[in-house]
């Protein structure tokens, strides 16, 4: 524990309870990967343990009815590892404008496809639930989505998909950042957008719970964003597809609001919500 500054020195034991088993795409065979959370000997949860909390939440007997699913769209930044400079981008320099990349293809607009199918890959080999991938709007910068999974699975599955991402671009001798603005200027910022829905926002009628839960959501701002990364207020401007940080707003549609809700979430009268708050880390 306190190797990793989760401990002082003269009492350093952490224990770890295994929470969630993954085939391990690397070594493959019987090994495996294990998601623990992290508890001091008296088996008290160490401040850092945010999982311990939220497994109290989603295991209520009133979330577990509501059956909760996340989709979770984790946008990340592959950085030359000399440079810490976007892969792709010319050194010292930029590339052309914002615009051809999003789902680009060819080898001027996508940088390190290689790395983001290895990656999808051995998600799909170690049972993570991911879903799809996707180029970003900026060039060498990628996003995967996990889910939908059912409540705190989402989060042990993102983490999971996390550590192997790590890995590959490690063996790839290319870094990876989850900072949410990597480049200032007229360039997109780096989210983990939410994409969030219950057995009743699902259900005929769901939108005016959808509608309850965005009034909600939007009575603890200050609080969402304090929880929602580091450096959120680099990406947060209100520019490049983000609300202001100092701003709580909705919308069909609309990918400069805090919480976006679908056209066809709308037209059914039901579905999901979408908040477009948290970082990328």
């Amino acid at each position: 524990g306190s190797s990793t500054g989760q401990a002082p020195g003269e009492d350093s034991e952490v224990i770890i309870y295994p929470q969630a088993i993954f085939r391990d795409p690397f070594r493959r065979g019987n090994n495996i990967l294990v998601i623990c959370d992290t508890y001091t000997p008296a088996g008290e949860p160490i401040p850092t343990n945010k999982r311990h909390d939220a497994a109290k939440v989603f295991s209520h007997p009133d979330v577990v009815a509501e059956e909760t699913w996340y989709g979770i769209e984790q946008e990340y930044t592959l950085l030359q590892k000399d440079i810490q400079w976007p892969l792709g981008w010319p050194v010292g320099g930029f590339p052309g404008p914002q615009g051809p990349y999003y789902c680009g293809v060819g080898a001027d607009k996508a940088f390190g496809r290689d790395i983001v199918d290895a990656h999808y890959k051995a998600c799909l080999y170690a049972g993570i639930n991911i879903s799809g991938i996707n180029g970003e709007v900026m060039p060498g910068q990628w996003e995967y989505q996990v889910g939908p999974s059912v409540g705190i699975e989402a989060g042990d599955h993102i983490w999971a998909s996390r550590y192997i991402l790590e890995r590959i671009t490690e063996q790839a001798g290319v870094v990876l950042s989850l900072d949410p603005k990597p480049i200032e200027g007229d360039w997109n910022g780096a989210g983990c957008y939410t994409n969030y829905s219950t057995k009743s926002m699902r259900e005929d009628g769901g939108f005016e719970v959808i509608k309850k839960a965005i009034l909600n959501l939007s009575l603890r701002h200050k609080d969402h964003i304090s929880a929602y990364g580091e450096g959120n207020e680099r990406r947060l401007t209100g520019k490049h597809e983000t609300a202001s940080i100092n701003t709580f707003s909705w919308g069909v549609a609309n990918r400069g609001c805090s919480i976006r809700v679908g056209r066809d979430t709308e037209k059914n009268g039901k579905g999901y919500l979408e908040d477009r708050r948290p970082a990328s880390n």
